[in-house]
């Protein structure tokens, strides 16, 4: 029989931070400019790749729904002991940056955007700023996905933790980094047409808004026939009396003929809504969620929305980060981390109301 020790079920609050994350020897020490480059935040960038999807609106709705879900979400730490049919989970206290990942910034700005780089790009890095006593980590801060370069993987799949990583050009030590990898590929990378489709289609849409008239022809039915360029300059004089919604003048040899194109296929409103439909694909959601007519299927309530979200969505990337963050260079052996996720499914949260008289007591749900 094992004898298990009482220890597990003392607080794993971690100590004051003691020292700074070291900057490594050899090769690192020698370029420190990526280390150096940590924090000016003036030259962080998320890409033009990331920026251009989030251009199209339903992968903008994706990615902001997931997000909330992760921000949203609490960590919580626990070890594990075999209670003679199987693993029980023993909570814990938890360690300081549980709470307080960045000092400099809520733990919802930071997850959510962690979240963002493992959605666009795969995978997401934390920079360890302090260490404490015992020499785990015990603050962190966010280095843009987009700025980050792994010498010795060129992805787009990323198959294990970089040895060889720069930030900015310069190098850093791994050991000082906690890399995420996520199980799903940046949608960057995998649907590289499918984005630029929605892109060109969202701006066909945009030009055939720019009138309200619907297109036409202009036919010369008289007169001396006019050259290419006449007619083209023509063409652009009737445009640019049509834009500015004035009254266009024709002779009795040149007609107009209006098209029996709709309003809505001037639009692209089916083509719009397909291309919906395949982005919510790419971004692994249902499509409702992002607003997209699907037919007979619906949900019967918010709490089969919240788990659909979750289902299919969401617990990829947030198995993503607790499984990384209870790895061994990040918290000790036998203890792990988890997201909180009962109380985001029940829809209950942890943030008290405030009362007009600043009492400290929280406010029934339900109750203003």
């Amino acid at each position: 029989m094992a004898i298990f020790s009482r220890s597990v079920n003392k607080a794993a609050i971690s100590p004051e931070p003691t020292k700074a994350a070291a900057a490594g020897g050899g090769y690192y020490s020698a370029n420190t400019a990526g280390m150096n480059m940590i924090g000016q935040y003036y030259s962080y960038v998320e890409g033009d790749a990331r920026n251009r999807a989030m251009s199209v609106p339903t992968v903008s709705r994706a990615r902001d729904l997931m997000a909330s879900v992760i921000g949203c979400m609490s960590l919580k730490q626990y070890s594990e002991i075999w209670n003679g049919d199987e693993m029980e989970k023993i909570p814990m206290a938890p360690r300081t940056w549980l709470r307080r990942i960045d000092p400099t910034l809520p733990n919802s700005f930071i997850m959510s955007w962690t979240f963002d780089d493992l959605f666009f790009f795969g995978r997401a890095f934390w920079y360890i700023t302090s260490r404490t006593a015992d020499g785990y980590p015990a603050s962190f801060t966010r280095l843009p996905a987009a700025m980050v370069n792994t010498l010795d993987q060129a992805g787009p799949v990323w198959f294990a933790p970089s040895k060889e990583i720069t930030f900015q050009g310069g190098a850093l030590n791994p050991d000082d980094l906690v890399q995420f990898l996520s199980p799903i590929q940046g949608i960057i990378y995998m649907s590289e047409k499918a984005i630029a489709t929605a892109l060109q289609l969202e701006a066909a849409r945009f030009r055939n808004s720019s009138s309200a008239i619907p297109a036409g022809i202009l036919r010369q039915t008289g007169g001396e026939p006019l050259s290419a360029q006449e007619l083209a300059d023509l063409a652009a004089a009737f445009n640019a009396a049509r834009a500015t919604n004035q009254t266009a003048a024709l002779n009795e040899f040149v007609t107009y003929t209006e098209t029996l194109t709709s309003p809505d296929k001037m639009l692209l409103i089916e083509s719009a809504e397909f291309q919906a439909m395949e982005m919510a694909r790419l971004c692994n959601i249902p499509p409702y969620l992002a607003g997209v007519s699907v037919g007979s299927y619906s949900y019967q309530s918010s709490a089969e929305a919240r788990m659909d979200l979750w289902t299919f969505g969401v617990r990829a990337y947030a198995d993503c980060i607790a499984g990384t963050l209870s790895q061994n260079n990040v918290l000790p052996n036998g203890t792990f981390c988890e997201f909180d996720v009962e109380d985001y499914l029940k829809g209950e949260y942890s943030m008290s109301d405030y009362r007009e008289d600043n009492s400290e007591t929280p406010i029934p749900n339900g109750v203003l």
